[in-house]
């Protein structure tokens, strides 16, 4: 099954594909449907009837699915190749900062710097979806409690996050991380399978891997988070970024105003999201 947050003209929907349309459903946005325990059968009920609102896939306009997602919690340092590039060891534990949800953007909407940071970075990642309250989980219960799936990228400003040990301050601004475009639930998706993975600017490929590389799977991520907050449906566990971001080229290389980065992940979708940033800042790229 796949979900959406649709953006109409009276406000956002929750709504689900069928075919080549969205079915618009009772709920606000995903955040709200996840809620219900009965959510699944709502959106199924939805599927079977011949008479509803809806919207069709190529005139939709997707808002970030979760906009009010209680938790967002991520991993960093969880591919081999980005740890290698980073000069650290792979962790015993998963390496861990949190966002607001005032972080999201949706899945086309563009990224206004404007004046905060001339260290732009881009971070593909896995974003994984919890449907079931859970705390102190298994593994085995962890994986029962995944929804589903999505992409998010965890655009960075690396000179914020340098100021410190801590990453929060360079992770965590306001309307900086796109995720998106839809929910596929974990019926239809296995991450641990292999998804291929991947960002780009402008075209050029600045970041190819597989899910299968994840030193820390989701459900690895999903059961360590519930040891020490639970976690509740609609919240949201990013699995953290393969090699090839920016901070490990040299010389160093930042997103630039009116640069294009696109995220996407098999079998999910893609991301497409113009940088805007104040044009006294362009061509500051560093070694």
């Amino acid at each position: 099954m796949r979900l959406a947050t649709v953006r109409t003209p009276h406000g956002t929907r929750a709504a689900v594909q069928r075919d080549s349309t969205w079915v618009l459903l009772k709920d606000n946005n995903l955040s709200s449907l996840f809620s219900h325990a009965d959510w699944r059968s709502q959106a199924e009920k939805a599927l079977g009837e011949t008479e509803h609102e809806d919207i069709q896939l190529a005139d939709a306009e997707l808002h970030t699915p979760l906009p009010n997602a209680a938790k967002i919690v991520c991993c960093g340092l969880n591919y081999r190749d980005h740890i290698v590039e980073t000069g650290r060891d792979v962790p015993e534990y998963p390496t861990l900062f949190a966002k607001y949800a005032d972080t999201q953007i949706g899945p086309n909407d563009q990224i206004e710097v404007g004046d905060d940071s001339i260290q732009v970075d881009w971070e593909a990642e896995l974003a994984v979806i919890v449907g079931s309250p859970i705390r102190r989980a298994t593994r085995a219960q962890a994986t029962a409690a995944i929804l589903g799936y999505t992409v998010a990228n965890d655009v960075s400003y690396r000179d914020w996050q340098g100021r410190t040990l801590q990453w929060f301050q360079g992770k965590a601004w306001a309307e900086t991380t796109p995720i998106g475009p839809v929910v596929v639930t974990a019926d239809e998706l296995d991450p641990a399978a292999g998804l291929e993975i991947k960002s780009e600017i402008d075209g050029v490929v600045m970041q190819q891997s597989n899910t299968r590389e994840l030193v820390f799977d989701a459900a690895d991520l999903v059961a360590y988070v519930s040891q020490f907050t639970p976690l509740a449906p609609g919240d949201i566990v990013l699995t953290g970024t393969p090699g090839g971001v920016g901070l490990g080229m040299r010389p160093q290389r930042w997103l630039q105003h009116g640069e294009v980065l696109r995220t996407s992940i098999e079998g999910i979708g893609e991301l497409r999201n113009r940088i805007s940033m104040s044009t006294t800042h362009e061509g500051e790229n560093q070694s």
